[in-house]
């Protein structure tokens, strides 16, 4: 989706401007289902939540297929909506992982789960530059169907699936209200962390694409440093569990800070393809610090029957900041270009480790 759906939305859309709507649609879709999603799943549970996002991901996938193959932009949109549909569910994987080991084991578990983002560094970019050929009379058709094949499998895997059943304090609904939870340090650190990953590395994710177009790169060129950014945003994932038992949550968000304040830096430095390759890599690693780390901060802000309310409101948010980047990526890149638009991130992370810092130390003073 990464790899094509920009460059498909450049060809079908009716305007410049609007390129990446389909692909800004699906944040839209994602923060839309995340708030249903963790209604549904603290009802009648985690696998009935799962399988019911894969089923949207099929959806999406084959309106995608049919969108190219019609040459309709509406038709895209809608596909990238049922595509985007799929992580106000799947984005609660992470959690329940942490929510089935040991207290001391949560942050591994939270890991590991995203450490599953390697396949689709290794398959995901891979698989849009084979699949694209797959009707030679619409480019691109056959990575969406790929997409739907891949959501089928997923529907059958959850098949051999069996989730812990709900405990009477997560089906209850009660506890604090989110105002209360949200007067904790710990839990604004978390939610800015996480927001703040989300926002900077969709920003310049999104962009990227059109920038390597517009500095002569190929659609391989442009796959590949893709694949090496998907790759810096899981691999890091089998160790930062590990990390942040050692150091704790603050400790790796920040350094994830740093990460990304080095990707601006590289992006800055050249327009090459080893530039875009370090650079989105760099990108991907301080996203994959600064998300897990908040992540891992937030599971310890909130009891059993408060869990649907913190966590969907966390990925609410996350998903709005990244709707905003989505929508602007490309007219930010067509209006500034790539250098400025690194300019304009610069000063929003800054302002990010700034608060961050007042909330740690806060934190840590209450504690």
């Amino acid at each position: 989706m990464l790899s094509s759906m920009a460059l498909v939305g450049q060809r079908l859309a009716p305007s410049a401007a609007l390129a990446t709507m389909p692909l800004a649609l699906a944040p839209v879709a994602t923060m839309l289902m995340t708030v249903p999603a963790a209604r549904l799943m603290q009802r009648r549970g985690r696998r009935l939540g799962f399988a019911l996002g894969a089923a949207l991901g099929v959806f999406g996938g084959v309106m995608g297929c049919i969108a190219v193959y019609q040459e309709n932009f509406l038709l895209l949109c809608l596909g990238g909506l049922g595509i985007g549909a799929v992580n106000g569910f799947a984005t609660y994987y992470r959690f329940a992982a942490g929510e089935v080991v040991a207290e001391d084991l949560r942050s591994r578990a939270i890991s590991l789960v995203m450490a599953g983002g390697v396949i689709a560094a290794v398959t995901g970019s891979n698989l849009a530059t084979w699949s694209r050929g797959w009707f030679p009379d619409d480019l691109f058709a056959g990575s969406f169907l790929g997409i739907a094949i891949v959501h089928s499998l997923v529907l059958l895997v959850l098949c051999f699936v069996r989730f812990p059943a709900l405990s009477p304090e997560e089906k209850r609904a009660g506890g604090r209200s989110l105002a209360q939870i949200a007067r904790q340090s710990d839990f604004a650190l978390a939610v800015i962390g996480a927001v703040a990953a989300w926002g900077v590395m969709s920003l310049l994710m999104n962009a990227t694409p059109l920038a390597m177009k517009r500095h002569l790169h190929s659609f391989a060129d442009t796959t590949w440093v893709i694949q090496w950014h998907v790759l810096g945003m899981f691999v890091p994932s089998f160790f930062t569990g590990h990390l942040i038992s050692r150091w704790g949550e603050p400790r790796i968000m920040f350094a994830g800070i740093c990460l990304l304040g080095g990707s601006i830096a590289v992006n800055l430095s050249g327009i090459e393809l080893y530039h875009y390759a370090t650079g989105l890599a760099l990108l991907g690693v301080g996203w994959n610090f600064l998300f897990v780390g908040s992540t891992a901060l937030l599971a310890t802000t909130h009891r059993p029957e408060e869990k649907a309310r913190v966590q969907s409101c966390n990925d609410f948010l996350v998903f709005g900041l990244m709707v905003l980047t989505s929508f602007s990526a490309a007219p930010l890149e067509g209006m500034l270009g790539w250098d400025r638009l690194n300019h304009l991130a610069a000063p929003f992370l800054a302002v990010v480790a700034v608060v961050m810092g007042v909330l740690w130390i806060r934190a840590g003073r209450s504690a």
